[in-house]
């Protein structure tokens, strides 16, 4: 007879459990649209299509005490991440023999304009592997459209 008792007790604790956990799916789904639907407000949509391997040039609006500027910065993009309104590309180029990388939130308002310089023909999704060459070793081959 106790048998039967625990074994209803624990048939009841698992459904309390699923009902609990099918609630908060709800709410986070809930939530979820409402954050996209406040987020979509801020999207860019003049943005080209930059891939991994393009070579491109970011210009960028810098303030210096009361006065703003455009700032120009060019490089090849080695990584994208997608992440709706937080989408950022890692951008890499050599200066004075030195690599510098600087990660750009694509759809920030200080980012003015973005321009695709040439594509490049590559295998990866990243191209961390350009951190370890240095040279005419690191050019990568072009893509004619």
């Amino acid at each position: 007879m106790s048998g039967a008792i625990q074994y209803s007790v624990v048939i009841l604790l698992i459904n309390i459990n699923f009902f609990y956990f099918s609630i908060m799916v709800s709410y986070l789904k809930v939530n979820k649209t409402a954050i996209q639907a406040v987020e979509s407000s801020y999207l860019k949509t003049d943005l080209p299509g930059i891939k991994v391997g393009d070579s491109i040039k970011v210009s960028l609006l810098i303030q210096e005490g009361n006065k703003e500027r455009i700032q120009f910065s060019e490089g090849v993009v080695i990584a994208i991440h997608n992440a709706n309104l937080n989408t950022t590309i890692t951008v890499r180029r050599i200066f004075q023999s030195v690599g510098i990388e600087r990660v750009y939130l694509i759809h920030s308002p200080r980012i003015v304009k973005i321009e695709i310089l040439k594509h490049a023909k590559v295998r990866r999704a990243k191209l961390y592997y350009l951190r370890d060459l240095v040279g005419k070793a690191t050019r990568l081959k072009q893509k004619f459209n």
